[in-house]
Order: C-alpha cells, then sequence, then structure tokens
C-alpha cells in the first residue's frame, strides 16, 4: 500500500492528511498550544468523590474537572500514591524504583472511598480529551508508550501483542526483555517489535526509563493542578504509531518542522530518514496533493462515491446513523440482489474510510439496502470486518440485521474531526448554502456520465452562467473538448446571464429540461 503524511503548517495549528493509495483516510487538526491531549501526565487533585459512580472528579486545571473512574485506578494505584508522595516531600533518599516495595494490590471490586479522599494529591494520564460539555477522561495507571515498547511502572508483568503470532517469536521477546527490563517496570511489546533486535528494544526502553525519571524529578515541590509530562505532539505521535515499509514520503511545508521530524525519524527509523521532503511549490501543500478537493468532497451530511453511490451521515447526541443510498449506481442486467450487494459491498469500504476519516465513535448503526439472501449478508459482513480491520481504534462490528442494519461500535478518545464545507453564496451574500464550488465540475460530469451511458440521451445541452460557460468552453484543450473524446458526444454549452454562480440545467434534444 502507498502511504503519503500530507503536514500543512500555519501560524495556529498543524493540519495532518494521511494518504493511502492517494484516498484520504485520516486527517487531525492540531492547535499549536494543544492542552489536555491523550497521553499528558498532570498532578491533580481529588475534587470530589462520587460513591455512586465508584468515581472521582480530579481538578487538573481545565474548565470542567476530570473524570477518574475505580477501574482506571489501575491495580498498583497505592505503589503510585506512595511513591509521588515521596518525590513530593522529597524523602525518597536512597530509594530508586528498583529497590521500591511494592505496596498491595487494590481489589478489582473495591470501594474508591477507600483509595482517595477529598484533597488527595494524585498522579493521573488523558486517557480521553475533553469533548463537548465533558472534561477529560484519566487513569491513574501511568504508562509511556514508545516506538517498540509500552513502559508501565510498578509491575513486573510482561506483555506482549496478540498480533505476534509465531510463538516462537513471543518466546524470544519475552526472554530478550526480561534480560533487560529493571525492576519494578512493566512493560508491553508492540507488534512492530517483531523480529527487532535487542539493541533497538533496548534503547526505547532506555528512552522510555528516562521519561519516568524526569517524570519524578518534577514532581519534587509541584504544586497541583500542574501538567507533568507530555505526550508526542499529533505529528510524531503518527509517525510512531503508523510508520512502516510501506510509507512513501512525508511532505511539510515548514523548515522548523521539516528539521524537527527529520531529527525524530532519525531516532526512530533512521533507513527511512529520505523519505521526509520539504515541499516549497507556489500552490498551498494540500492544494498541490489533492487533499483540499478531498476534504470538500468527504466531509458533510451527504457524501457521493464515484459509481453514484451515496451517504447521508446524521449525527444524534446517543448515536451515528449512515443511511446507504443507491443513487445512479443501478444495472438492468443483474437482479435487485445482485445490485443491492453490489452497492453495499461499495458503501462498506467507503464506511469504513469515514470512520476513520472523521474519527467517528461511539454507537454507529449503518443502514444498508436490505438483501435477502443471506450468503450475500455474510458477505457483506465480512467485507465490513475486512475494511475495519485497517483501522487502529478499538472496535467490534455485529452482524446485519434482519433489517439490514449492521451494528458497530468505535472506540472515541478525541473530539470527533467536523469540517464545514457549505461555502457562502456569492449571489445572496451568505443568506443561503450551496455545494463546494471545487467540486463542481466532477458533479456536472457525473450527471453526465449518468445521462448518456444510463439514460441513453442522444443529444445533450447545459445551459449555465457566463463564467462557468468560459471556464468550460475556453482553450485549445478545453472541458467541452474533453467531455467530447471521453463521452464521444458533443455537448452544447449555453451561456445564461440570469442564473446565479453555480446554477445549471441540462436540456434533451426537445428542449425539455432534464429534472436531476
Amino acid at each position: 500500500m502507498d502511504r503519503e503524511l500530507i503536514i500543512d503548517s500555519r501560524s495556529s495549528d498543524v493540519s495532518i492528511a494521511l494518504l493511502e493509495d492517494k484516498s484520504l483516510v485520516k486527517l487531525h487538526k492540531e492547535k499549536n498550544n494543544n492542552k489536555y491531549s491523550v497521553g499528558d501526565v498532570y498532578l491533580g487533585r481529588v475534587k470530589k468523590i462520587m460513591q455512586g459512580l465508584n468515581a472521582a472528579f480530579i481538578d487538573v486545571g481545565y474548565k470542567k474537572d476530570a473524570f477518574l473512574h475505580y477501574l482506571d485506578l489501575g491495580p498498583q494505584i497505592n505503589s503510585f500514591n506512595k511513591f509521588a508522595a515521596l518525590c513530593q516531600t522529597n524523602k525518597l533518599g536512597r530509594i530508586t524504583m528498583e529497590n521500591f516495595k511494592l505496596e498491595n494490590n487494590i481489589e478489582k471490586t473495591g470501594k474508591i472511598s477507600k483509595v482517595l479522599r477529598s484533597g488527595q494529591k494524585i498522579l493521573v494520564q488523558i486517557s480521553k480529551e475533553p469533548i463537548s460539555t465533558k472534561g477529560p477522561r484519566t487513569s491513574a495507571e501511568i504508562s509511556f508508550a514508545g516506538r517498540f515498547l509500552v513502559l508501565i511502572p510498578f509491575t513486573n508483568r510482561i506483555s506482549i501483542s496478540q498480533k505476534i503470532k509465531n510463538p516462537t517469536e513471543r518466546k524470544r521477546l519475552k526472554r530478550l526483555i526480561q534480560s533487560i527490563k529493571p525492576n519494578n517496570f512493566g512493560v508491553i511489546i508492540r507488534t512492530v517489535a517483531e523480529k527487532k533486535g535487542v539493541a533497538d528494544l533496548d534503547s526505547d526502553l532506555k528512552d522510555l526509563v528516562n521519561k519516568w525519571t524526569l517524570l519524578t524529578k518534577k514532581l519534587t515541590l509541584a504544586k497541583p493542578p500542574l501538567k507533568i509530562a507530555s505526550e508526542l505532539d499529533r505529528t510524531s505521535v503518527i509517525l510512531r504509531d503508523i510508520l512502516n515499509e510501506s510509507f512513501n514520503n512525508i511532505w511539510v511545508d515548514n523548515k522548523i518542522l521539516f528539521e524537527d521530524i527529520k531529527s525524530y525519524i532519525a531516532t526512530i527509523a533512521p533507513q527511512k530518514i529520505d523519505i521526509v521532503k520539504l515541499f516549497s511549490g507556489s500552490k498551498p501543500i494540500f492544494e498541490q496533493f489533492g487533499v483540499d478537493k478531498q476534504i470538500k468532497s468527504s466531509f458533510g451530511k451527504t457524501v457521493t462515491i464515484k459509481s453514484g453511490v451515496y451517504l447521508v451521515i446524521e449525527h444524534t447526541e446517543a448515536l451515528h446513523v449512515i443511511d446507504i443510498n443507491s443513487g445512479h449506481r443501478v444495472n438492468k442486467d443483474n437482479s435487485q440482489e445482485t445490485n443491492a450487494l453490489q452497492v453495499n459491498i461499495e458503501a462498506a469500504v467507503e464506511v469504513a474510510r469515514q470512520l476513520r476519516l472523521r474519527d467517528m465513535g461511539g454507537i454507529i448503526v449503518v443502514d444498508f439496502i436490505d438483501m435477502h439472501e443471506a450468503k450475500n449478508r455474510r458477505e457483506l459482513f465480512q467485507k465490513m470486518k475486512d475494511e475495519m480491520a485497517k483501522d487502529g481504534a478499538k472496535h467490534t462490528v455485529l452482524p446485519p440485521t434482519k433489517f439490514g442494519l449492521v451494528q458497530i461500535t468505535r472506540q472515541r478518545v478525541r473530539p470527533e474531526m467536523n469540517i464545514n464545507i457549505v461555502e457562502e453564496c456569492p449571489v445572496c451574500g451568505g443568506s443561503g448554502k450551496m455545494k463546494p464550488s471545487i467540486i463542481f465540475t466532477d458533479e456536472i460530469e457525473n450527471n453526465l456520465k449518468y445521462l448518456i451511458h444510463d439514460q441513453n440521451e442522444k443529444k445533450l445541452k447545459l445551459n449555465l452562467h457566463p463564467y462557468l460557460y468560459a471556464y468550460i468552453t475556453k482553450g485549445l484543450y478545453s472541458m467541452q473538448m474533453k467531455w467530447f473524446f471521453r463521452f464521444r458526444k458533443w455537448i452544447k454549452v449555453k451561456s445564461m446571464p440570469s442564473y446565479h454562480f453555480l446554477e445549471y440545467h441540462f436540456f434533451n434534444k426537445n428542449d425539455d429540461e432534464i429534472k436531476m
């Protein structure tokens, strides 16, 4: 798979687009002063104990108190609290992590009121960013993720990613980590660690241990609420988690950020340093790589696929609903069941892409076109699972119901990516809305294809605004000429000064308007 990362750096934020085979699958906008990101560690103060919820609210400096459930304390919470208290009062002395005596683990079914009290200082890590009216969700089980390993203090357990299937490799990795791991540090071995040597793993482990050591030093005399440690910026997180051999290019339009990324790549994958490239074109970087156009066509309530199939995406407080419509995609030679299957299979690919692109989480209900044959429903279910397997977020896909509904749950740790793609109308001065002009000609071409191929219209006339008339007809190799070579028909185009800017209509050989 061909993967490219396009990074658009501006004064206020950084936009990161991940392209797979030139198709936009992930978009992230990061503010330069972003706080309360997933992975950030804060020294907070217990504000309120909620015994009914078996949870506590923690003051971490955000306008809404952070939420901490008993199950997110982690079994080693007593060890964390004791060590943090020693750091705070500067009473560690000769005590180090390796000779620190661990406290007993807490019970899984215990009460939070027996572990925490109001006003107590506590070290927490952001596990879910603030979303809507909710404050951040936190965990007291601190962990640090590296390229190959995840470090968890106050435990000696070694876990291995389930995606590493080879039993011999699993044993090798476990023995290797056991030989280099310091006492009182647990390690999760990530999938990318497969077949890596001791030098790579040892370097990654030392970096993570140093990060913990730096955190403990900052704890001395620190007063809550205070950020103690930061997760990598989002660009580096994406590179750390998804960089592999299939990555071809990383394009950056900012020299400082270019040098930072190149330096980071040199530490995690020196052999890939040449893929980082500085963009110096005259056009904006997103426009040059076609990202702007894909953003305009991929966000919004209605998303159209090239074949004419379209999705209608609705958001409610409780769940997201996606409705599948066949649009113009009907093959007269196939049965209704076959057409429904083809549309559903094509839509499943786009649904999976939309979930990744918009980072939609929670409950998603997809209303596919009804299919009566069980084998077709099984094929759709398998296709949906295969496409969702490309998604790094935790998710569950249920089989289609007899009503054609597929239910999906997807982990959400960040606010959903939502971009307003509707442009202000140049005629009414913003009182009305219209489709984005950047995909306007694509819409006309799709309609032409439908009228000529599916409706078998012999003669067509297109009436539109003078500006668009000039855009389509002027030039030696005009768009009108391209249509002629593509459709083997000459499309007559007429300028209509009375039309508003993006208004157009098709007429048949009898000069009757064709309703679209």
